[in-house]
Order: structure tokens, then C-alpha cells, then sequence
């Protein structure tokens, strides 16, 4: 599958969700990121809406912002809104981008894992084929992250509070209340932003959430496609057919018995 026909189909998937999408949940201004809370209200969100897409606007078919989560305030649910979609976005970035590496065929050398996985698999094949334990040691990685994530002593260890109670969505720790060997951080590991204007801050910000809407809905056009061929016309015959169920990690079909 040569790289250019893939990264050239997405790139136009991308460009054609554009006006599709439109914020439930809106990331922070640079000008109040040393301030917490910040952006907790309704009001706020449709405010900064028209900055992520004026063409849209503030879209919120659900109410969700609106609602009252878990007996939490309203403040604090959309906390969680934002956290998720900043979350979320993140995560759908760095998918798209492996998706993209896994589908041309690039991968690593040696004899460790990889080394037993046959060639020339889809993305979604590839980790079907991978061993259990494999599997297991990505998942409880990222279930550590995401417990030192949400952990208030973590946090306070940066003088941050948990983004439900006025503390900053999209925050990661940077640990440096405990000892390691590691000299960087998660988030910034080179320290680049520090040198960045506010401005410049608040203007990447807006680019993170929008990128990583494009990057939601540009991984579920490749799992469409996977699984109902023809379903995006702009990606047919360039992702290859599943059979396998990408909602169960540890089995090719859930509605299946093992």
C-alpha cells in the first residue's frame, strides 16, 4: 500500500470532516492557563466555540453541557467534558498517525515481539496477532498513567488541583515531586513551550482540539471502511478489509464464544 495514496486519502478525509464537526468541550485561553479554574461555565464554552470553528459555532445536540454528572456540579461535569475530549483527541492523534505507519507496512527490527507477527497486516490485524502479554503490559502501562493522572497527591506535588475541581483539563503531572531517571517530562519532554509567547499557547491550544477532532473522525472513517468496505468512498481499496471486532482487545469477534 504505498504511503502517498493513504496519507494523501486522509489527508482529503480530514479536509472534508472539517465542517462537520463542531465543540461540545473547549480547551483553555493561554492568557488564564496559570489560573485555575478556568473555562468551567456554559457561557465560557460558547464563547471560545467561535473561536475553534465560527463557521459552526457552539454545537451541543445532547445538552451535555447541561447536565450534572454523578451528583457533580455543572462546573465540574463539563471539567470532565473537556477532559475527555482533550483526552480523547490525544489519543486519536497518535492512532491515526500509527494506523497510518502499521497500514505502509513500517515497523521495528530485532527479536522481541514483532519478530513473531506475520507481515504485511492491517493495523487492527496486527494487534490481533499480537501475544496476550503484549497486550497486557500496553493496557496496565496506560492504567498506571491514568491513575498518577487522577491522583490528588500527584497533582498537588505541581500545586495542580484535578480538572473537576477547577484544575486544568488536559494537564499531565510532570512528576517531579518523585525521583526518576527520566529528565523530562510526559507532556513536554524538551521544554519547548516555555519559550512560546501566551498567545502562541492559546493559538496551539485551539489547533490541539481541532486536530484532534479531525483525528476522532478520520480513525473511525479507517474502522468504518475496514469493517463495511465501501463505506468511505475516499478510502476505498486503500484500507484493507477486517473481520475482526476492534472493540475486543483480547478476542477477534465479541459476538463470538470463545
Amino acid at each position: 500500500m504505498p504511503p502517498l495514496v493513504l496519507c494523501g486519502a486522509m489527508l482529503s478525509l480530514s479536509a472534508a470532516a472539517v465542517p462537520a464537526f463542531a465543540p461540545v468541550a473547549a480547551p483553555l485561553h493561554a492568557a488564564s492557563r496559570a489560573a485555575a479554574p478556568v473555562m468551567e461555565t456554559k457561557a465560557e464554552l460558547e464563547a471560545l466555540a467561535m473561536e475553534l470553528n465560527p463557521v459552526v459555532g457552539f454545537w451541543d445536540p445532547l445538552k451535555l453541557s447541561d447536565k450534572e454528572f454523578w451528583g457533580q456540579s455543572n462546573e465540574a461535569t463539563i471539567g470532565f467534558l473537556r477532559e475527555s475530549e482533550i483526552k480523547h483527541g490525544r489519543i486519536a492523534m497518535a492512532g491515526f498517525v500509527g494506523f497510518i505507519v502499521h497500514s505502509n507496512g513500517i515497523r521495528t527490527q530485532g527479536d522481541g515481539i514483532v519478530a513473531g507477527i506475520p507481515e504485511g497486516l492491517s493495523a487492527p490485524d496486527t494487534w490481533d496477532a499480537m501475544p496476550e502479554i503484549a497486550k497486557w503490559q500496553i493496557i496496565l502501562f496506560v492504567g498506571v498513567m491514568e491513575a498518577l493522572r487522577e491522583n490528588k497527591a500527584v497533582l498537588a506535588g505541581d500545586g495542580e488541583k484535578h480538572y473537576m475541581k477547577g484544575g486544568k483539563p488536559g494537564y499531565f503531572p510532570t512528576f517531579d515531586m518523585v525521583p526518576h531517571p527520566v529528565p523530562f517530562t510526559l507532556y513536554d519532554p524538551f521544554g519547548a513551550t516555555k519559550k512560546f509567547s501566551e498567545e502562541k499557547k492559546a493559538n496551539l491550544r485551539l489547533k490541539e482540539i481541532n486536530n484532534g477532532r479531525l483525528a476522532m473522525i478520520g480513525l473511525f472513517g479507517f474502522l468504518a471502511e475496514g469493517s463495511v468496505p465501501g463505506s468511505v468512498p475516499l478510502l476505498k481499496g486503500v484500507i484493507p478489509a477486517y473481520a475482526g471486532e476492534v472493540m475486543a482487545p483480547f478476542s477477534s469477534n465479541i459476538f463470538v464464544a470463545p
